[in-house]
């Protein structure tokens, strides 16, 4: 059961310090939590700044409940939205912005989800294959396990998992489910660790994570929706915003990477002794690179581990 008082956000003071200059500069703040999970980012932002708007943006009807119920108190200048990420110009714009001050991404899979068990996104503890964050979607994890030609499977394995034996577990993914559909996150786990030789079994934690994660992946479509929905964020920004995103694995890492680079990178010609206006790059980072959560997070919230923070801003219209 989730204990929404005890929720603690990855990295929240920081991400509340790299938008204060902005709100501060702002006539009419607004700022996008686009993966709003139980509020946390959302509620610090309102109390630090009493003329803020915040729009909040979650997949998971569950989450976007809690946080509504916790944020009742800011109800004129919180409002919240159930869809994907990917969908932010038209949200913004369907509660009268055109543009925004400053947006947040914390991506990948909550905590909530996670502790969830019947969610089944947990290969440590049984539950149904699942692993929606929108529950109101057709499209399950057990879908594609059971449905997918075996091609498809070794490739998502490969590219969402980086699993070197995906070959291996999909032809056991393919015995098994000939004789009786896979609906079970513990069958599945099983299946995966006696398909990963022995040897390697013996180090990098458990032997299904990889699997989990690329099912996971697909099945949410996560790593579209970030490439779609980043571009969209910059866009939204006025000059002075901030555009903030939190990774938690190296794939959604890379595309933050890659993204931030284009946007920070001057398209005049170099063989050209003067910067062209109209070429100049109109995004510039606030952090060169990424930021790690500090050695008393990590203790007080496992989850900031594997965090990166990446945060870029609007320096020209």
């Amino acid at each position: 059961m989730i204990d929404k008082n005890v929720h603690v956000s990855v990295m929240q003071n920081r991400c509340i310090e790299l938008l204060s200059s902005v709100v501060d500069i702002s006539s009419n703040p607004v700022i996008v939590d686009a993966t709003l999970g139980l509020g946390g980012h959302a509620k610090l932002l309102l109390e630090k700044f009493p003329t803020l708007q915040v729009v909040g943006i979650d997949r998971d009807a569950t989450a976007l409940e809690i946080a509504s119920r916790r944020l009742a108190l800011f109800a004129n200048r919180f409002h919240a939205t159930h869809t994907t990420f990917d969908k932010i110009e038209e949200v913004v714009n369907s509660f009268g912005y055109s543009k925004i001050s400053g947006a947040i991404f914390d991506l990948g899979v909550s905590s909530m989800q996670l502790d969830e068990t019947n969610r089944g996104f947990s290969y440590s503890q049984d539950a149904p294959l699942d692993m929606r964050m929108d529950r109101t979607q057709s499209l399950t994890a057990a879908e594609i396990v059971n449905t997918y030609e075996p091609g498809q499977l070794v490739r998502i394995l490969r590219k969402y998992g980086e699993e070197k034996f995906a070959t291996r577990v999909v032809e056991s993914i393919v015995k098994a489910r000939a004789k009786a559909p896979l609906n079970s996150t513990a069958q599945l786990a099983l299946l995966v660790k006696n398909a990963i030789p022995a040897a390697t079994r013996r180090t990098g934690g458990n032997p299904a994570k990889r699997t989990f994660q690329a099912l996971r992946i697909e099945t949410n479509d996560e790593l579209g929706t970030i490439t779609r929905a980043l571009p969209a964020a910059l866009n939204l920004l006025h000059v002075g915003g901030r555009l903030i995103v939190m990774s938690f694995q190296s794939l959604e890492d890379r595309i933050v990477k890659e993204l931030f680079v284009a946007a920070t990178t001057s398209k005049t010609p170099r063989e050209l002794p003067i910067e062209l206006p109209e070429l100049s790059a109109k995004f510039s980072l606030v952090i060169r690179g990424s930021e790690k959560a500090s050695a008393q997070e990590v203790d007080e919230n496992s989850r900031s581990a594997s965090v990166r923070l990446r945060a870029i801003e609007r320096v020209a219209a």
